[in-house]
């Protein structure tokens, strides 16, 4: 947990007041629909399915375990409607800068273009990111991906650097 993660924060959308706020166990549920509920994490198998739920439960305790992750869901009149993981990496690059990780960015599909994700991603922009002392913030986003591409363009991110993956074999 980033203990000095700035949270809650209320704020303003389109869709109504909305809350950033730590994850907790209870949102299990809520996180696996959201995952499910994105077309490309349901085809790598994110299906919301029951006899997967031990192994998200599993992950988000070791995330909420872990102090240089987090997890923050967005919550919209008492439902949880988005959530983005944030990981504090420190780095000798940039004189020993800290860079924070932003992962598994998803707002609700029915919410989308409301502002929840922006207002989000400013609150890591402006909030968490100073909070933490983190120089620099960086995501990876699938290539297939490219209206999300354009709203982390037009929030300010640069498309800087080509990411690359190796599927571990089981």
């Amino acid at each position: 947990m980033l203990a000095s993660l700035p949270v809650p924060h209320p704020f303003d959308s389109r869709a109504g007041r909305a809350v950033l706020r730590r994850a907790e166990v209870a949102d299990t549920d809520a996180i696996i629909g959201l995952l499910a509920d994105d077309p490309i994490s349901a085809a790598r198998g994110d299906q919301a399915v029951e006899a997967d739920r031990p192994a998200y439960a599993a992950a988000l305790g070791e995330i909420l375990d872990d102090p240089s992750n987090d997890l923050v869901v967005i919550e919209l009149d008492g439902t949880v409607v988005g959530t983005l993981q944030l990981t504090l990496i420190p780095g000798m690059a940039r004189r020993g800068a800290k860079r924070l990780l932003i992962e598994a960015v998803r707002v609700r599909s029915d919410l989308r273009s409301s502002g929840i994700g922006s207002a989000s991603m400013r609150w890591v922009s402006e909030d968490a990111a100073p909070a933490l002392g983190a120089a620099l913030i960086q995501l990876t986003s699938d290539a297939a991906r490219t209206d999300a591409h354009r709203f982390y363009e037009r929030l300010g991110y640069t498309g800087s650097h080509i990411g690359f993956k190796y599927a571990v074999p089981r």
